[in-house]
């Protein structure tokens, strides 16, 4: 068995187109990923409102009486959350309450959201039915396609 050598000559002109195309279609495929991604939807959706402004309310039942939830937005922002037309007894009986709806009203307004939301174990129904409330409310706000499509 006779072993035959094989020499392979490579051009430096060669080498360097191949590099330089292979370059190219990487730089092209993250261009095409930055440009079709999943990512750049998503931005685009921002510029549209996520709320309709104003002054919404969701009413609850906490022993025997009726409380109202209110939340203030404007088109990106919830503003604040508070109780009307809180009966002064329900206000002197239950001042856990009160202070609940404060807490849950700061955390809301700072996360602009429902989600995630602390609250001690002490008052933990008692702060889920507001959440409940706040969220019944913030639903009636939300823009819907149909809003936005007018």
């Amino acid at each position: 068995m006779r072993a035959k050598t094989k020499i392979v000559v490579l051009h430096m002109k060669e080498v360097i187109y191949t590099t330089i195309f292979i370059i190219l279609g990487i730089v092209l495929i993250f261009l095409l990923i930055y440009m079709f991604g999943p990512g750049r939807h998503q931005k685009a959706d921002t510029d549209q409102p996520k709320y309709k402004a104003g002054v919404y309310t969701s009413s609850i039942q906490f022993e025997g009486q009726t409380l109202d939830v209110q939340v203030v937005v404007d088109e990106n922002h919830i503003n604040s959350v508070s109780f009307v037309n809180l009966n002064d007894t329900v206000a002197t009986m239950y001042p856990l309450m009160q202070s609940s709806m404060d807490s849950i009203s700061e955390q809301v307004c700072q996360t602009q959201s429902v989600d995630n939301i602390s609250y001690s174990e002490e008052n933990q129904y008692t702060a889920s039915m507001l959440l409940n409330a706040v969220e019944s409310a913030l639903n009636k706000a939300v823009v819907s396609d149909a809003d936005t499509s007018e």
